[in-house]
């Protein structure tokens, strides 16, 4: 099983890359490539401020939960699909909380991301299963709220 699933997340990556080599944008508001940056503004963030002592795919796990809270927050991403983030990335034994770094340290490392426009900060997120769109500045108490959603059970939030 986790072989076919390995294949299939190579082969959706190479057709997203095939579909907008120049990186101009998807068809139908699909972001294209940008796609393929759900989960890696935090991550970014994280391994940063972190010195790089936290894996890129655990980043990227808890960075992917992160966008989902943030989804629900601004765009109405249902609560099932939240929980199926940590869900299906704790099965496979990824990280689906951190706490590890203060908000605004890491609100100023995902600022210098190469995503970010001037100081308007960008994310992929999802509308719904499998239909990522890119959310432009959202607003700093929905990020603070994202964030606190990522605390281990029974800590401070």
């Amino acid at each position: 099983m986790l072989r076919e699933l390995v294949e299939r997340a190579v082969q959706v990556k190479a057709d997203v890359v095939a579909g907008d080599l120049r990186e101009t944008g998807g068809a139908a508001g699909h972001p294209g490539r940008e796609a393929l940056n759900y989960g890696h503004t935090l991550a970014h963030a994280i391994e940063r401020v972190e010195d790089y002592g936290v894996r890129h795919g655990e980043a990227v796990a808890i960075g992917c939960v992160f966008v989902a809270e943030l989804a629900a927050r601004t765009g109405g991403l249902s609560p099932a699909l939240v929980e199926r983030h940590r869900r299906v990335l704790g099965r496979v034994g990824l990280p689906t909380t951190y706490a590890a770094a203060p908000f605004d340290d890491l609100l100023a490392a995902m600022r210098v991301d190469k995503k970010a426009r001037g100081s308007q900060l960008r994310f992929v997120v999802l509308e719904d299963l499998a239909r990522p769109v890119v959310l432009a500045g959202p607003s700093e108490d929905d990020l603070r709220a994202a964030y606190a959603a990522l605390a281990p059970s029974g800590a401070p939030r």
